[in-house]
């Protein structure tokens, strides 16, 4: 396990990462938020590391297509790619994607790269966009990928791997609501968005914790969920206008410095989805095994995890019936 502090932080950050070797030959990927940035690196990294099919999950087809057209130039490829439209903010949008990704031959890696830093409050489907996109649908999105991905390692005994992109931002907020209040309640409305970005991180590090947890319970052949960070990468995550000058100055500084490219951010991905077994459930960054925010394994940490998932429960069997039996 790393340990963290600024001098680590510093180092891995320019130090670069090793270049990934691994065969996905015959396998098919699915990355969401790949027509830009770490994702769209991602996708080429695949396509390059001999991946049968590479699936861009995409909100804009337009701009998936794009990216599908320089990937395959780049990568030599053709056939390789796909875009697919997935609309991250609409239930209905993901349970269409992912009945349409049952029907694959074989689903090997799901990437859920796409994510979103904001200071303006808006809503998906109810909720804050940012707990909807970082907590919601990813976790809605892998139990319906269930399926195909049992059917994968049964037909060609070959692990398939859930990655989440997480980020080092859920270690700068405690998150604690009281005991009695919702905790879906305390991340709606526009107070504190400062934080809300790393309050939603955090509450997918506990979903998905709780989430990996309980299928090693489940007695069923395990299907390895892992969490990345890639690292401050340059990015479009702070894209939407809002943010005040200062912070743009500071973060379009450290963008030029410390940034890693989307290529080098994209190795964590590969990474991940070729880790064994024993990254199920694990906190991974810098191309190795990692700790997420220690607050994670306190009893408070332990009792929110319950909660948060508790209520993903409640939320998902109302708005996606059947998702959590898939478990």
């Amino acid at each position: 396990m790393q340990n963290r502090s600024i001098i680590r932080a510093f180092r891995t950050q320019v130090t670069p990462l090793p270049k990934p070797q691994s065969d996905f030959s015959h396998k098919t990927v699915i990355i969401t938020g790949a027509s830009s940035g770490v994702g769209k690196a991602a996708a080429q990294q695949f396509a390059r590391l001999g991946a049968a099919k590479v699936i861009l999950a995409c909100r804009s087809v337009e701009k998936g297509e794009a990216a599908k057209k320089e990937i395959e130039a780049a990568e030599t490829v053709a056939g390789v790619v796909e875009v697919w439209p997935l609309e991250l903010g609409s239930y209905e949008s993901i349970k269409a994607f992912c009945a349409r990704a049952d029907k694959l031959d074989r689903l090997d890696v799901f990437v859920a790269n796409a994510g979103l830093m904001s200071s303006q409050c808006e809503y998906y489907e109810g909720y804050e966009r940012q707990t909807f996109v970082h907590a919601i649908a990813p976790t809605l999105m892998v139990l319906l990928l269930l399926p195909i991905m049992r059917k994968t390692l049964e037909q060609t005994q070959s692990l398939p791997h859930h990655v989440i992109v997480s980020s080092n931002g859920h270690m700068y907020t405690k998150f604690l609501p009281g005991k009695e209040e919702s905790i879906f309640a305390a991340v709606q409305g526009d107070r504190d968005m400062r934080l809300r970005y790393y309050d939603t991180k955090l509450m997918q590090v506990f979903a998905v914790r709780e989430l990996a947890a309980r299928m090693k319970a489940s007695g069923k052949p395990l299907i390895v969920l892992n969490m990345v960070d890639p690292g401050f990468c340059q990015s479009d995550l702070m894209r939407e206008k809002g943010w005040e000058l200062p912070i743009r100055i500071m973060m379009g500084v450290a963008d030029k410095i410390l940034a890693r490219s989307p290529d080098s951010g994209a190795r964590t991905y590969t990474m991940a989805a070729e880790a064994g077994e024993q990254s199920h459930g694990m906190y991974l960054e810098d191309c190795g095994f990692s700790t997420p925010s220690p607050i994670v394994d306190t009893e408070e940490g332990k009792e929110l995890q319950k909660r948060v998932w508790n209520e993903l429960v409640e939320i998902l069997n109302a708005n996606a019936p059947g998702a959590v039996d898939n478990l």
